[in-house]
């Protein structure tokens, strides 16, 4: 058995927020196997090193001989999680859910040992409280405690609409935490206010609240923005190895150190080494290889970071295209298309705006040639090379 310090100290790694310490001194001290609670809604297929910030956390609790109940909100997911949103979200259907969740298992468990994770869906037991249930579950919780979650609050002062069903969500994951005798739950800082709606409902039921931990958001590519797949600021696990690497080592140096502190499963004595080395002159690049390949390999395996390496040195040291690239055909029913148009058609930004911003700052190539003019054409009957930053290429024909 682990000593409790070196528990507490490897379980707080990284985190924000741990309530209450004491509390979980004395669960660990028990030495018995803690019932270790994450909860995902699978709202969309596809889980991203954001996701797997709170996942990995799930990794020290196992690797501490914990039991991990990796838990697929399948009900919830129809509600709707309200939190962070300035509006009603909409819900989805049974169908979307079950086909997301079927992902989110095959990539948890890149990270998670599935030999000892208890994968669960929340419908097993939310299906089966009934009308009379879910009235019930309401009646423990008031309007004012609801109105005390930041995203509510605010709603409501800029005469933003609520539904009904969202004040169920927080009562809903909490009342998950009941049905599964949850030891400690971990969620995103945003999360917070429903991990306690966990607590005080156990207390309710006559059960041990659970201990809470929250880890922080992860910044995406930007630096700036939580990481999302809708801000296009994200590194998806399913993403290509030479992907993923190329988009971790174009991440800012101090963006780096955030990210190993969040995602890396290096030991605090290995990363104090690279931080004084850095600061003794070592080039951070160096570090960032590492890190790279690190992931890379996590999410598929150690040729896999290998070969991304090389092909990423050949190509951005060394000038080699990539061996495969997207082959795209567009028409072009004037005879020619503008670079602008030939970017968004061929999937290589996402707007004519971000075209035209890449012209400017000298990040499209055509060939290997730098565009410049952002009113040039290319004509029908042409195969371009088009490359957009570093890492987005396509072979693209006018027909």
């Amino acid at each position: 058995m682990v000593p409790v310090n070196e528990a507490l100290q490897l379980i707080k790694r990284g985190s924000d927020e741990l309530l209450v310490e004491e509390e979980l001194a004395r669960k660990l001290a028990s030495g018995r196997k803690l019932r270790i609670k994450l909860g995902l809604d699978p709202t969309a297929p596809d889980l991203h090193l954001g996701h797997t910030v709170v996942i990995n956390k799930l990794r020290h609790f196992q690797d501490l001989g914990h039991e991990i109940q990796f838990l697929i909100g399948d009900f919830t997911g129809m509600i709707g999680d309200p939190t962070g949103k300035n509006q009603t979200r909409p819900p989805l259907s049974r169908e979307q859910i079950e086909q997301n969740a079927s992902t989110y298992r095959a990539q948890a468990f890149k990270i998670l040992d599935p030999d000892r994770t208890v994968v669960l869906f929340n419908s097993e037991w939310s299906d089966k409280l009934g009308a009379e249930g879910m009235i019930r579950l309401a009646s423990r919780y008031t309007v004012a405690r609801m109105l005390e979650r930041d995203d509510f609050g605010k709603r409501l002062r800029t005469n933003q609409p609520i539904a009904i069903h969202e004040f169920l969500y927080p009562l809903m994951q909490g009342y998950d935490s009941v049905a599964m005798k949850t030891d400690v739950e971990l969620g995103g800082t945003d999360q917070k206010f429903n991990l306690l709606v966990g607590r005080e409902l156990q207390k309710d039921y006559g059960q041990e609240p659970q201990c809470i931990l929250t880890m922080p958001l992860l910044e995406g590519l930007d630096g700036v923005n939580k990481m999302s797949k809708s801000l296009g600021n994200y590194v998806g696990i399913a993403e290509a190895p030479g992907e993923i690497y190329g988009k971790l080592m174009s991440i800012s140096d101090l963006l780096m150190w955030r990210y190993i502190e969040l995602l890396s499963f290096e030991t605090e004595t290995a990363v104090r080494k690279w931080r004084d080395e850095v600061q003794a002159g070592r080039n951070p690049r160096d570090i960032k290889v590492i890190f790279a390949k690190e992931i890379v390999a996590r999410f598929h395996g150690a040729q896999a970071a290998d070969t991304a390496e090389r092909e990423f040195e050949q190509r951005f040291r060394h000038g080699v295209l990539p061996d495969e690239m997207p082959e795209v055909t567009l028409l072009a029913p004037e005879g020619s298309l503008t670079i602008v148009q030939l970017l968004r058609q061929a999937g290589l930004v996402p707007s004519g705006a971000e075209a035209m911003r890449m012209i400017e700052q000298g990040g499209v190539k055509l060939d290997g040639a730098r565009v410049e003019d952002k009113a040039s054409r290319v004509a029908r009957g042409a195969t371009v090379i088009a490359q957009v930053g570093k890492r987005k290429f396509a072979r693209v024909t006018l027909s």
